[in-house]
């Protein structure tokens, strides 16, 4: 159960329309949208914010950065959300898994290892970035552009990750329906809502 009252949809118009389009986009109403109820406002500037470091990323390597932002930040919700994402998209449930457990020893590339170590650092500890760590992205043939791409699809997740995990808020139970495996790895924070 969430830290704070969810208001329903009733609270105000705003969070009536807030709802309605979450509800029609996943087919119910998310426990992530929820939490913003008090504040659709807040909601709507950060989705414009994602659109806009999204609209500049592939999806394979905007998911891969959010996955290791998530998971240093033990967020079960978006390791979920995106876990499925990767897994709709891209991996196999058994690569997918690896991918979360082992990164360098995943079946992905030499610089989208060094893309997700560098998101890691971004999330642990940003002032730590040093110079040679921009230029190990380079050396792997990233832009500066792309590189502050990175450094945004980072550190919004920690907005979004830390806001949600502060107010207690658990991933929906929808999620249950995933490969048990799969599941167990990406769930490294608070539960399922509804699980035991």
């Amino acid at each position: 159960m969430p830290f704070i009252e969810m208001p329903d949809a009733s609270a105000n118009e705003q969070t009536a329309k807030l709802y309605a389009r979450a509800e029609a986009s996943y087919g119910y109403l998310p426990n992530m949208v929820k939490a913003f109820g008090h504040r659709p406002d807040v909601m709507e500037s950060w989705s414009a914010l994602l659109s806009g470091i999204k609209a500049n990323m592939n999806l394979r390597r905007y998911e891969l950065v959010t996955m290791a932002a998530a998971k240093e930040m033990k967020s079960s919700y978006c390791l979920l959300a995106h876990g499925s994402v990767l897994l709709r998209d891209v991996f196999t449930a058994e690569a997918l898994r690896q991918v979360v457990d082992d990164p360098d020893a995943a079946a992905i590339d030499e610089a989208e290892r060094a893309i997700m170590r560098f998101a890691v650092k971004v999330v642990r500890d940003a002032s730590s970035i040093k110079a040679a760590d921009v230029d190990e992205l380079r050396r792997h043939g990233l832009s500066d552009a792309e590189i502050f791409d990175i450094v945004t699809a980072a550190t919004v997740r920690c907005f979004f990750s830390k806001t949600l995990d502060a107010l207690g808020v658990q991933a929906d139970s929808a999620y249950e329906k995933l490969d048990p495996v799969l599941r167990t790895a990406l769930v490294i924070g608070r539960p399922i809502d509804g699980a035991a």
